[in-house]
């Protein structure tokens, strides 16, 4: 295992009705919270009612920042960053999923500086380090953002897509009742995600056995058992739980422990939202099992242990029969779970620039093996 430091900074209130509890208290020494949601979901399910009152009810004064997007613009950030400075707010709240707890978390660190945020962290290699204290209140969990100082901010001029750093929420609020009233699709997607981030870090370096890929198998097995039951009984509270709390551990760093990650899956599903805006967790369900076929060979003792402890799979006669079975075995759960196989099940035409899109694609060496720009747009074209 590499050597590691490890912190997590984030206080978590987990379970129903913890909001009511414990939130008026937590915000005590603010006066100004800018309250930030997405498309306004929150005001159809009732949570936002309950948390406007909560706020009102602790006389704080309340600025609204509403629409954020799936997939949110540096434009969306400076627009909050504006907004934060303009009325001097004190505390950001983030109600919703990965993408609004992602957009605070850069609004926080762009508020407290009048440098560009993008190009001090892409171009300067500058990191933020004064913020605007924020919190989250998960209401889609899959991208486990509220643990982390890590968000995926899309730059619409420079087409990019890719991870900032900026603030960590100190306190998130995971309640799996807030979760009941998303569309369901959004919900295996964003769970697909979760199982994503997990073999994103068990694929990572060092391959060799390490406690840390002893947890990750059990989460994985945990996420892939979970997204089963839910397809039978969507409104399972237990079952929404286990997969609430699996997000916040596939990112809260424990799976990262010792570990090089991976995450070039993520890396081409990124700039393809960049160039298309498609859902994040259906497009790396297509990216993964066509990606694992171009580099399983490289790493096959790695793949052929995913399949024994991850998918039960024992019954083959090599190790690179035991690699491939597993990712069929990937493949084959993506499919039965309603996720889709190819692009075109994603509405992506054909026609698309995936050349473009696989030259601007990060490269990572996480891996056991680093690919080329001519193979990403190889697994891109298969992906069609």
């Amino acid at each position: 295992m590499n050597n590691f430091i490890y912190e997590n900074k984030t206080k978590v209130y987990f379970g129903k009705g913890g909001v009511k509890e414990y939130l008026g208290c937590l915000l005590k020494n603010y006066g100004t919270v800018m309250l930030a949601y997405g498309g306004g979901s929150i005001k159809k399910n009732g949570v936002y009612d309950e948390i406007i009152g909560i706020l009102h009810s602790a006389e704080k004064i309340v600025v609204e920042f509403s629409g954020i997007m799936p997939n949110p613009t540096y434009a969306k950030v400076q627009e909050g960053a504006k907004i934060v400075r303009d009325n001097n707010v004190d505390f950001i709240l983030a109600v919703g999923g990965g993408s609004v707890i992602d957009c605070c978390k850069i609004i926080s660190a762009q508020a407290k500086t009048d440098e560009d945020i993008w190009e001090n962290e892409i171009v300067k290699k500058k990191f933020p380090t004064d913020f605007i204290p924020m919190g989250a209140v998960v209401t889609v969990s899959g991208t486990g953002s509220e643990m982390n100082a890590g968000a995926v901010i899309t730059n619409e001029a420079e087409k990019i897509k890719c991870g900032l750093f900026g603030a960590q929420a100190d306190f998130a609020f995971l309640d799996p009742t807030y979760t009941m009233s998303v569309p369901f699709e959004q919900v295996i997607s964003g769970a697909f995600d979760t199982l994503s981030h997990a073999m994103e870090t068990y694929f990572g370096k060092p391959s060799e056995n390490n406690f840390s890929d002893d947890i990750n198998e059990a989460l994985m097995r945990g996420v892939i058992k979970n997204m089963r039951a839910l397809i039978n009984d969507r409104d399972n509270y237990n079952v929404r739980s286990e997969l609430m709390w699996a997000s916040s551990m596939a990112e809260n760093g424990i799976l990262k422990i010792g570990k090089i990650t991976d995450f070039q899956a993520h890396q081409i599903e990124h700039q393809l939202g960049a160039y298309t805006n498609c859902n994040h967790g259906k497009g790396l369900a297509v990216i993964h099992p066509v990606l694992y076929r171009h580099i399983y060979k490289d790493g096959v003792e790695k793949f052929a242990r995913f399949a024994k402890s991850v998918w039960g799979i024992y019954d083959r006669d090599s190790e690179e029969e035991m690699a491939l079975a597993g990712i069929n075995a990937l493949r084959n759960f993506i499919k039965e779970v309603g996720l889709p196989t190819n692009f075109s099940q994603m509405g992506i035409s054909e026609n698309t620039d995936f050349k473009v899109i696989a030259d601007s694609t990060n490269i990572t060496a996480g891996c056991c093996k680093k690919l080329t720009h001519e193979e990403i747009l190889d697994i891109l074209n298969e992906c069609i």
